[in-house]
């Protein structure tokens, strides 16, 4: 069966009795559930913190990968009815930080490029690239998932350079040596 509406545009009583029935729905999406929370403007706060319990215990694992799909809508969904101050919101993004590095070692998983990381996603309202699927590593990438303990790919570079002239250097001076005896 299909649901056939968005999820922004249900109230309180079906977001329950969709999420109770979700195997029967092939177009049911757990990111979209989430999201339309944030979106919805027919709900009140108490009834989204409502369906929000509610949707955690069918689905707080799905909920807790969002922090890699989208970490925007994870933050907004976890704080619903809370007021967060920036250092508030600091320490959230740093959460999230760790819960994603945490995630991706415990799963295994060696790309990062995911949910929202994976299109373009600027500002801009008129840019013809917005939403456009990307490769991580293209121009055209608006953000990726990098953690402090990564290797700098360019500083790796330089150091194999330098070091291959080091011992270039060495060369020389050993085969002048030889030809100087």
């Amino acid at each position: 069966m299909i649901i056939g509406k968005k999820f922004n545009e249900l109230n309180p009583d079906e977001y329950i009795f969709y999420i109770n029935n979700h195997k029967k729905y092939t177009d049911f999406n757990t990111l979209g559930l989430y999201r339309s929370l944030t979106e919805n403007d027919k709900l009140s706060l108490e009834e989204k913190i409502a369906i929000r319990e509610h949707a955690h215990r069918l689905f707080k694992k799905s909920f807790d990968f969002l922090q890699i799909k989208d970490p925007d809508v994870f933050i907004v969904v976890s704080n619903l009815g809370i007021e967060l101050t920036k250092v508030d919101r600091a320490k959230a993004w740093e959460d999230v930080v760790k819960n994603q590095q945490k995630i991706l070692k415990d799963k295994r998983i060696k790309h990062r490029n995911f949910g929202t990381y994976s299109k373009h996603d600027c500002p801009y309202e008129d840019c013809i690239y917005r939403g456009l699927m990307v490769n991580p590593n293209s121009r055209l990438a608006w953000g990726n998932i990098h953690f402090a303990g990564d290797k700098n790919k360019a500083e790796q570079k330089t150091k194999s350079e330098r070091r291959k002239l080091e011992r270039k250097r060495g060369k020389l001076i050993i085969n002048k040596q030889i030809v100087d005896q």
